[in-house]
């Protein structure tokens, strides 16, 4: 059985602890037509289950909060109920898909079962279909999830043949078993700890420069959860969901990223910023300094650890400078604060915490988690998240992959998401907002689009090469007749 890290059971809590949440991860996966016979489709999943243990898994909670969560084998997965199919009316609009895929994302996971669930959409536009992958946010972040696709899709047009399945299922631990397991991991806890330690003093410089920079990352982290100024941005949120994306081409983002010595995550947070600036001053609030602080998700995953589904993500909190009006500034704004935070060992010393809270008791843990998840936090206001995609082109059953796009949970405070997904050569922009507080979704949807541009148009342009006289057509003959003659 493995256990669940203190982050992974965090996503659980959060959803145990506000019933509006569903902590689901997703992405569509828009696929040329014509989309595959449901038998079909079903028997390609099960033939590459054995590749992914995590489908066939459930969650158990230890009695008593004694340990953290397990992963438990079940003894078969029921293929009709997490393989599903719906389609669009006819005539359909990519806005008919994305009030589709709002809608399955509203509604929570079945905790008795895998925490997973694949949606065939059938009726785009062009003849296309779409794969919606629904996965509990315990399981896998955005980073780990680009696997999934590495493991379910093809890098050719021709299928993988099935993989055999040779495991078997463990059997199910009982709850006697959970709690003595449970205990002797306490008591052996002690000692781990020591060990910890005696690695630690081993070398004393790592020690003490490891120490200083998480007590730094600690208080800059402490400083990011102070309450900012209010706005109807944050807030309760209920149990729907809206959702729409956002294309810009990829080399765009990156022009601007190379012309003003930026990376590519700042030149989104600016494009998100002035879309949060946009759609404060159309609901007629002033876009102060302070208003507007997101969470940005870092992956901390070693090389060797790339392929492995779970969470490994730390975090950066910086305030979005909606207060800016020009573009330019927004960017070199953003750029200053993440360098500023990161100077400030912010998202290393929440790692540190998270890899600590291993060598403690889990229940006074759980606890402490579930108290904050319970208070109504007002420091921030959104999720902002960047995870490049698989670079190599993707089929399904032979069928090219067109466009992969995004969808980030929103939850506790947070009334609007952003996740962004690099593949096939384009950037796409996937917006959650809560259904009842945040209709603007179109706007906060264009604006995205609109502020790219802007800073596509602050992209100094190449000089003109001059022509020589050579390459200069005579008197009265064209260009193209001059071209003809050479």
């Amino acid at each position: 059985m493995d256990e669940l890290s203190v982050l992974d059971a965090t996503f659980l809590d959060a959803e145990d602890e506000d019933a509006h949440l569903s902590m689901a991860i997703a992405s569509v996966a828009v696929i040329d037509g014509p989309a595959p016979a449901h038998a079909e489709f079903q028997a390609a999943i099960a033939g590459r289950l054995p590749l992914i243990p995590r489908y066939r898994q459930v969650v158990r909670r230890v009695p008593f909060d004694l340990g953290p969560p397990v992963w438990v084998d079940v003894e078969g997965v029921d293929l009709d109920f997490h393989v599903r199919r719906t389609a669009l009316p006819a005539g359909a609009t990519e806005e008919d898909l994305c009030r589709v895929v709002a809608r399955i994302m509203s509604h929570r996971l079945d905790r008795s079962r895998p925490l997973w669930e694949y949606w065939v959409i059938e009726g785009l536009p062009e003849g296309r279909w779409a794969l919606l992958s629904k996965v509990h946010h315990c399981m896998v972040d955005g980073v780990s999830g680009n696997e999934l696709y590495r493991l379910l899709f093809d890098a050719t047009p021709e299928p993988r043949d099935a993989v055999a399945d040779a495991q078997r299922p463990c059997p199910a631990p009982t709850t006697f078993r959970l709690t003595a397991d449970a205990l002797v991991r306490l008591a052996r806890m002690p000692a781990d700890q020591v060990r910890l330690v005696g690695r630690a003093l081993r070398a004393p410089g790592v020690l003490a420069r490891r120490a200083g920079e998480t007590a730094l990352g600690l208080g800059t982290l402490a400083a990011g959860m102070w309450p900012g100024t209010p706005t109807s941005l944050g807030g309760p949120v209920g149990t729907s969901r809206r959702w729409a994306v956002s294309r810009v081409p990829l080399a765009d983002v990156v022009a601007v990223a190379k012309a003003h010595g930026v990376t590519v995550n700042d030149v989104v947070l600016a494009a998100v910023t002035g879309a949060f600036r946009r759609l404060m001053l159309a609901r007629g609030e002033a876009p102060v300094p302070g208003s507007i602080r997101t969470l940005v998700p870092v992956n901390v995953r070693a090389g060797s650890e790339a392929g492995i589904l779970d969470n490994r993500i730390s975090v950066l909190l910086p305030s979005l400078p909606v207060e800016f009006v020009d573009p330019l500034n927004r960017l070199h704004s953003v750029h200053q604060r993440v360098m500023r935070l990161k100077r400030g060992k912010e998202s290393e010393a929440h790692a540190s915490m998270t890899a600590l809270a291993r060598y403690e008791p889990f229940a006074p843990i759980a606890m402490g988690v579930r108290m904050v998840l319970r208070l109504r936090q007002r420091s921030v206001v959104t999720v902002v998240t960047n995870v490049p995609g698989p670079r190599q082109r993707l089929y399904a059953l032979g069928r090219p992959v067109r466009e992969i796009l995004p969808y980030v949970p929103i939850g506790n405070g947070l009334r609007t998401g952003v996740s962004v997904f690099t593949f096939g050569g384009q950037a796409v922009f996937g917006i959650t907002t809560d259904f009842d507080s945040v209709p603007e979704i179109g706007l906060f949807t264009a604006a995205l689009a609109d502020e790219v541009r802007a800073l596509v148009d602050t992209v100094p342009k190449p000089p003109r090469k001059r022509a020589t006289a050579q390459e200069r057509p005579g008197p009265g003959v064209s260009v193209s007749r001059r071209r003809a003659s050479a």
